[in-house]
Parts: structure tokens; C-alpha cells; sequence
């Protein structure tokens, strides 16, 4: 079973500027470099869990998953050849860059590459925000979210949960947006899919979680005296009651920064259907501005 987002790779001819748009906007930890002169961003005690490596173009190039143990990511990896696709062992290169014991690797029905890893590093340094700020929400309820444009919304559904074992919380569905919203921990969801009009595959966005509505403002203010797009404005969703805003990144994808996430009780949850997104605020702006599409070939 999957236990949580573990940790997320980007590829960008923009990475440098993460060294200072990470801890002086988002207030995380600059981590190191990596082998290849990606920027390492931390935001807990575990080793990184944002990596922005060097790349031609801006594009996702994996979503991580922290499991329990080998045997669990072993047990994902076969359902997932069941189903027709190929999955990989990782070799040790690999998991020494992402910080893990080890990890499989597949790319699923829509071309997204997924790890399942196991023994993320932690260190027993204290993390150090790059500006002050009351620290993010994680623990086990891991990094945060990932939204998904996927090519088909019933297929990704079906393997979503069926394959990887994701549970449903929620469904959204206003005018053309239909969107489904899944949980694997206490945290409302990790993982969310949807279909955009014309089929295309992205990466829609990013969310972390701070513990403080205070912390979300500052970022607010700092985007904006610093010009950095706002995507979408403050707002409370419908269904997380999550308050939160949508900024834009150096390397082209969205990140949503928000505080009050609804928590789940998976033996207790209701899945429900909601026909707004937010209950007040949220209103899109830059929609010139797109999405992150898929890394091709995906990094390693």
C-alpha cells in the first residue's frame, strides 16, 4: 500500500532560480546539489523531497511514493505488470539521487512516471526554513498533492485505484471539469486527476501545506511584490477546505500554497460530490499561463 507522496522531480532550464525562489518565497531548505547540478529543496526532516534538475525545457520527470517496505513496492510493481505494464527496479545511482533504500519505477497509462520507494533518508539536522515561517505539514501525511491531466478520466480512475491502490474521496463536477480526488493517508487527498478539453496530458499542480494562515499571506505578499504570476487567487476549496493560492513557478508548472486541509478517516469517509471546486475565492487569472507537460525521456 502506498503511504504517501514521497517526493517530486522536475526538469528546467530554470533550476538555478529555485535557490532563491524556494527558501525566499516557498521558505524551504536548500538542500545541495545533485550529481547533475539539480537543486534539492527540503522541507521536513527527510533528506529532499522537491528536486529541480538541469533540462532543455520545462517538464515533469517523476512523481515519488513512499511505501512500507520492498515486499510493498514489490506487490505494487506486479499488479502493475498485470495490468500490461512495464515496471523497473531502480539501481543504486538512482536511489542514492533520490535519497531512498530503493524504488521502482513505470510510467502509467498517461505517460507519467511513478516511483514506488521505500527507506526514505532522513537527517537528524533540524530544517532550517529559508525564511521565517511555522514549517510545513508532511509527516506521514507526506509532501502534499499532485494533480493529474489524464488522457482518459475512466481508465486513469480504474488504475489509480484497482493498480496502485488509491482510495476515492471525492468528485468534482462543474460544467466541463469533472475531476477525481483520492486519499491514502489522513491527509483529504494526495493525488487528483482530471481531463483537460483537448486530451492533452499535464501536470496541473503541486500543493504544500504550511501550519499557519499567516504563512500563506506572507507568501501571498511576496509573490506579489516580487511579480510573480498569481494563478489563482485566495480561496477556500469545497471539498478540502483548504485555503490556499496558485502561483506560478520558474519551471512552468503551478504550485498551489495553502493551510487547513480537511483530514480523512478511511474507515469512516464518505466519498461525496461537489458541483463547485471552492465555496468563495479561487479565481483563475493568467490563463495564458500553461500547464507542465511530460519529460520525454523521463530522467533517471
Amino acid at each position: 500500500m502506498i503511504k504517501s507522496l514521497a517526493y517530486l522531480g522536475v526538469n528546467s532550464p530554470h533550476y538555478e532560480e529555485w535557490e532563491s525562489f524556494g527558501p525566499e518565497v516557498l521558505g524551504v531548505q536548500l538542500a545541495g546539489r545533485g550529481p547533475d547540478g539539480a537543486v534539492h529543496l527540503r522541507l521536513d526532516e527527510a533528506a529532499h523531497r522537491i528536486t529541480i534538475h538541469p533540462g532543455p525545457h520545462n517538464a515533469i520527470a517523476y512523481i515519488g511514493w513512499s511505501v512500507q517496505d520492498e515486499a510493498a513496492a514489490k506487490a505494487i510493481a506486479g499488479r502493475v505488470v498485470a495490468h500490461g505494464i512495464e515496471a523497473t527496479r531502480a539501481n543504486a545511482a538512482e536511489c542514492a539521487q533520490r535519497k531512498v533504500e530503493g524504488f521502482y519505477w513505470f510510467k502509467d497509462p498517461s505517460g507519467f512516471r511513478h516511483e514506488l520507494s521505500w527507506g526514505q533518508y532522513h537527517t537528524v539536522a533540524a530544517f532550517q526554513p529559508g525564511r521565517p515561517i511555522s514549517g510545513f505539514r508532511t509527516g506521514e501525511q507526506g509532501l502534499g498533492h499532485v494533480v493529474l491531466a489524464v488522457t482518459d478520466l475512466d481508465e486513469g480512475d480504474r488504475f489509480y485505484r484497482e493498480v496502485m491502490g488509491f482510495h476515492p474521496s471525492d468528485t468534482v463536477r462543474d460544467g466541463p471539469l469533472e475531476a477525481h480526488f483520492y486519499h491514502i493517508n489522513g491527509r483529504h487527498h494526495s493525488l487528483a486527476i482530471s481531463a483537460l478539453p483537448n486530451r492533452e496530458v499535464a501536470f496541473l499542480h503541486l500543493m504544500v501545506e504550511v501550519n499557519s494562515l499567516d504563512d500563506v499571506g506572507h507568501a501571498h505578499d511576496l509573490c506579489e511584490q516580487r511579480a510573480i504570476p498569481i494563478t489563482t487567487t485566495l480561496g477556500r476549496h469545497s471539498n478540502d477546505h483548504m485555503i490556499s493560492f496558485y502561483m506560478y513557478t520558474p519551471s512552468g508548472f503551478r504550485l498551489e500554497y495553502g493551510w487547513g486541509g480537511l483530514e480523512v478517516d478511511h474507515d469512516l469517509w464518505v466519498p461525496r460530490t461537489y458541483d463547485k471546486p471552492s465555496s468563495w475565492g479561487h479565481r483563475r487569472q493568467h490563463k495564458e499561463l500553461t500547464a507542465l507537460k511530460l519529460n520525454e525521456p523521463a530522467a533517471r
